[in-house]
């Protein structure tokens, strides 16, 4: 524990009700984090007493200050402006930190006979000329790949004119993506020439080329040239095609989507930027240790676009940031024109959404070792059943039987998606007589949340959701021992259809549809079939113990805390039979002679 809490919580009590900046000290005095305040009193408390809603970040932020400094301001839209200046100029560690981490892109055309279009990092060929530098890798990867699909030029391995003709054209000429240079049917300057034309065209843009093409072609048909003419005609086919699939933000010319993916308590942030309605460039930005949602919204606007030329007419953002009207009027001062700050819920811009989301989400997944699939479902799971949080921790529960007897409850548990098999636990139910899965359930969770309480390190932490197998009357039955308990964990169920499959949520007075989200659907499939693989092999086990149980309580003599005992040394009927007479005796505590008989009777039936 900070022990500065005492005198950092005195101090903060003592600041004015008013807008402005505080900055967090470490012991050296050096300045670990900066925010801004509405009413620094307000603010600076919340910090220094105790909150159960801090996160992780946040409390190993307060663990480190050792002092704090404020400044006031006229308004809350100044504290806003100094904030950024001061964020800047000392880099707190606690504060989200973009940092630039891009290299430089270059076009590349070789100088061959036969020349080729590609994108570069660097211009250590002396045998190409280059065009660049460019900043966003992603754009000139586009705009490579989209020149050599409209002037059909090659992308294949093959040499020119030393592998012409010695294999047929590949699928690329057959689907009139290649000229098909292998077929050794153009020259080297007619070749040369169209080369050429494809570097206008990366140089100039849609439109310039478009209107060259145009005249060039008309000038083919004056001249009877129909042939050169339907090449030229074909090839501003396919540029327009290509410009009319960019355009897909119809009037919103300038406008960039932002879309934030968090999981396994890290976050990115994915920036999809459209100039002149068309896609031109897409940034990602690791943000570390995630914080509340709409905070981390803020912090990366503020720290994003404050100071940057390239500020668009609007922002389009998947979830509203706090201080939004604060930062669209810090936006409208800096460019001296609106910016929009907008957050779509139905139509182009939720797709929009959509894709940035998806685009952050492969980022967090390639930084974080996960798969895209698996941060989208625990996202999506969270947004379906209301959580405060992403759900990190989960545990599900199923009960199996064998009849009346050999009931038992199987606890699985899926740390950021994936089975944790360390965390599974198997209950052998005790209290139950009988067929009752309601009863049986409440056992199990009675006993997992007792554990817990008492202090056991074995069932710590509690989950972040739980999921029964079952329904409606699951739920109910748990949530009476979690109520008696004091336990306050988000509880659900999955149903199955008819054929065993998983079909929905439930819920206490309903069900959620999940089919329609395949990464979810196939997550909560994964976890049921999982608890109830888990939980029949235990049960399995348990019948196959108390039936080698039965067989060896018929030699007189060994009751069945003998044979329960000799079972739990020995684990299987093939370890039983391989221990020898003295190691039944020891453990089964009997007499030699009685050792030698039962020794007997497991060899010859077991």
């Amino acid at each position: 524990m900070n022990e500065h809490l005492p005198a950092l919580r005195d101090k903060s009590n003592r600041l004015p009700l008013l807008p402005g900046v505080y900055l967090m000290k470490d012991k050296n005095g050096k300045i670990i984090y900066v925010g801004k305040a509405k009413a620094l009193k307000n603010r600076v408390t919340t910090y220094f007493h105790h909150n159960s809603q801090h996160t992780a970040k946040t409390l190993k932020l307060v663990d480190n200050i050792a002092d704090f400094d404020f400044i006031v301001t006229q308004t809350e839209l100044d504290a806003l402006v100094l904030e950024c200046s001061l964020i800047k100029l000392h880099q707190p560690k606690y504060n989200i930190l973009l940092k630039d981490v891009k290299g430089y892109n270059y076009i590349k055309i070789s100088k061959e006979e036969f020349p080729r279009i590609s994108y570069s990092f660097n211009t250590d060929d002396k045998n190409a000329e280059y065009i660049g530098p460019f900043t966003s890798g992603y754009t000139i990867k586009n705009a490579v790949e989209e020149t050599n699909t409209v002037f059909m030029l090659p992308t294949c391995r093959r040499k020119f004119p030393r592998d012409f003709g010695k294999e047929r054209p590949c699928l690329n000429h057959h689907i009139k993506k290649c000229m098909g240079v292998c077929e050794g049917k153009i020259s080297s300057e007619e070749y040369k020439k169209i080369v050429d034309e494809a570097v206008k065209y990366l140089k100039s843009g849609n439109k310039a080329s478009v209107a060259e093409l145009t005249e060039e072609m008309e000038k083919a048909a004056e001249n009877l040239e129909f042939e050169k003419a339907a090449r030229l005609r074909d090839r501003i086919a396919a540029i327009s095609r290509l410009s009319a699939r960019q355009k897909i933000l119809g009037e919103k010319t300038d406008t960039d989507i932002v879309a934030l993916s968090q999981n396994i308590g890290q976050a990115s942030v994915a920036v999809i930027k459209y100039r002149g309605g068309r896609l031109v460039d897409k940034e990602n930005f690791f943000i570390g240790e995630e914080y509340e949602g709409a905070e981390m919204r803020r912090d990366f606007l503020l720290n994003y676009y404050s100071g940057n030329d390239d500020v668009p007419k609007e922002i389009v953002i998947d979830e509203e940031p706090n201080d939004s009207e604060l930062l669209a009027e810090l936006l409208k001062e800096q460019n001296k024109r609106n910016v929009k700050i907008t957050v779509p819920q139905r139509g182009e811009g939720a797709a929009q959404i959509a894709l940035a989301k998806k685009n952050a989400g492969e980022y967090l997944a390639l930084r974080t070792g996960r798969t895209a699939k698996e941060i989208s479902a625990l996202e999506d799971l969270k947004t379906l059943l209301g959580l405060d949080k992403i759900p990190d921790i989960i545990e599900s529960y199923d009960i199996s039987n064998f009849g009346e007897t050999g009931v038992v409850g199987g606890m699985i548990v899926y740390r950021n998606g994936r089975p944790f098999k360390a965390g599974y636990r198997k209950f052998a139910i005790k209290t139950v007589n009988g067929q009752n899965d309601y009863a049986c359930m409440q056992e199990v969770l009675r006993r997992r949340m007792t554990r817990y309480i008492e202090g056991d390190e074995d069932f710590s932490p509690l989950p972040d959701l739980i999921l029964l197998d079952g329904g409606k009357g699951h739920i109910a039955a748990v949530s009476e021992v979690l109520d008696e308990l004091k336990i306050d964990v988000p509880l659900f169920g999955l149903v199955k259809d008819s054929k065993h499959r998983t079909r929905a949520i439930a819920k206490e007075g309903g069900e959620i549809e999940i089919k329609s989200n395949r990464a979810l659907f196939a997550l909560l499939t994964n976890i049921q079939d999982e608890v109830h693989r888990f939980s029949i092999t235990f049960q399995r086990v348990r019948h196959k113990q108390k039936t080698y149980e039965m067989e060896l309580t018929e030699i007189k003599g060994i009751g069945e805390a003998k044979a329960r005992a000799l079972l739990k040394e020995f684990k299987t009927k093939a370890a039983i039979k391989e221990a020898s007479a003295e190691e039944l005796r020891k453990t089964a505590k009997i007499s030699e002679e009685k050792a030698k008989e039962l020794y007997g009777f497991i060899q010859e039936r077991f």
